[in-house]
């Protein structure tokens, strides 16, 4: 039976409660961990009052052997956090001159003048190991209570980061002896999750104890995920492996990558290694699949251009769009989307042409054409195909399926080539 470790994340502050900032560092950090076998099962947020952090404290004891605190070590007075791990611990505040020596330093080499509540940043947890901070002035701290491990650390990004990198995570790997943690990520695009939970069920089922999947559903993508827990790193991946392999034939018309890839990457490396380029025309998604392909770094390499034709006039204008294709049939329609989609690739005289025409919403729907109703088409030297989608009635969410679907479109009619 693998030992499992387990982590709480705490970030502390009011200004990650009152959303002026995002946390960034819970994600982080869960990553960095299960990189090295500990598994995270909770995350917390708590604002600066030593009641709220001092409760948390108590609660994550029960349940994890590892607890990440970041945030609250600054020189000021609502900078609470070691105070109150003073409180919890039950000692006193202890000045350590390793680290009032690496304050002064710090401020003798940028030649500011260094006030006592900067020195105060020296004062420690008399049980507190010292960690040395050498990107900032507010050292980290590891303590060992009750058979669980305390780490606190500052807040800022920046210095989390490096003092996870190199002081934490190599102390952490030092004190337990982690199981191997791994994930392998299959990227489905075009089926729904249920629908593709009922595909694989079967497979499912039959998953091995130490493998756990999970459905991550995005826009118009559902990710899944494989983790795998052992001792033999080399023995996992053949696992994990051997688990793809199976589940594969069952999915692979809507399997666009593994792991990191996103779906803008995958095609434009499809486009490149077809020596292929690339133009847009877009209406209710306004450009925002084209910001999608500028994302990627090398896509001038395929992309070479848009024509955002919000109005008729420029659908008419750039694309070639017949003016009585417009009065016969609307911009939003078949006929419409198949000359913008072949009027592109003319007009930038580029191997495909995409395009997208639709009601984003909230308003502009027709009983016979209600919010949602988006068309889409991908046109090469070959043929041009079209597709309707009907979506909701949000905005921003339609933008982004029909994006997602359009560029899986795209993808489908470069690998049937």
């Amino acid at each position: 039976m693998t030992n499992i470790i387990r982590a709480e994340v705490v970030t502390i502050g009011d200004e990650i409660l009152f959303g002026q900032i995002t946390d960034t560092n819970t994600q982080w950090i869960s990553t960095e961990l299960t990189n090295i076998g500990i598994r995270t099962v909770r995350k917390s947020s708590v604002g600066d009052q030593a009641e709220a952090i001092l409760a948390v404290l108590h609660e994550a004891h029960q349940r994890a052997d590892v607890i990440i605190l970041t945030g609250g070590l600054g020189p000021t007075k609502d900078d609470i956090t070691k105070k109150t791990l003073c409180d919890y611990f039950g000692v006193g505040l202890v000045r350590n001159e390793e680290a009032l020596a690496l304050v002064t330093s710090f401020f003798e080499k940028r030649g500011r003048p260094m006030t006592d509540l900067n020195r105060g940043q020296a004062d420690l947890p008399a049980n507190a190991v010292y960690i040395q901070n050498d990107w900032g002035t507010a050292p980290g701290m590891w303590f060992e209570h009750g058979g669980r491990v305390y780490v606190s650390l500052p807040g800022v990004p920046f210095e989390m980061k490096n003092l996870m990198t190199h002081r934490i995570l190599p102390r952490l790997q030092g004190h337990f002896s982690t199981p191997v943690i791994k994930h392998k990520i299959i990227r489905t695009v075009g089926i729904g999750e249920s629908f593709l939970a009922e595909r694989i069920a079967d497979w499912e089922d039959n998953l091995p104890p130490h493998i756990r999947l999970a459905y991550l559903p995005s826009f118009g993508q559902v990710k899944l995920r494989l983790t795998a827990t052992g001792q033999d790193t080399a023995q996992i991946d053949r696992e994990l492996a051997e688990q793809v392999d199976k589940v594969m034939p069952l999915i692979q018309q809507h399997v666009f990558g593994f792991d990191d890839d996103e779906l803008e990457v995958v095609v434009g490396r499809l486009l490149k290694d077809r020596s292929q380029t690339l133009g847009i025309a877009e209406s209710c998604t306004g450009g925002f699949v084209s910001a999608q392909i500028t994302k990627v770094p090398g896509s001038s390499a395929y992309f070479w251009g848009s024509v955002v034709s919000y109005s008729n006039s420029v659908k008419i204008s750039q694309l070639g769009v017949k003016p009585e294709t417009l009065e016969q049939f609307g911009a939003v329609s078949e006929e419409t989307i198949r000359q913008m989609a072949e009027g592109v690739r003319k007009t930038l005289g580029t191997d495909v042409g995409i395009a997208t025409s639709g009601i984003a919403g909230p308003d502009g729907g027709t009983p016979d054409k209600p919010v949602g109703t988006i068309w889409i088409a991908c046109a090469t030297e070959q043929r041009t195909v079209t597709r309707l989608l009907r979506l909701g009635k949000y905005r921003d969410q339609n933008i982004q399926l029909t994006s997602t679907y359009l560029l899986n479109l795209l993808r489908e009619e470069l690998l049937n080539q």
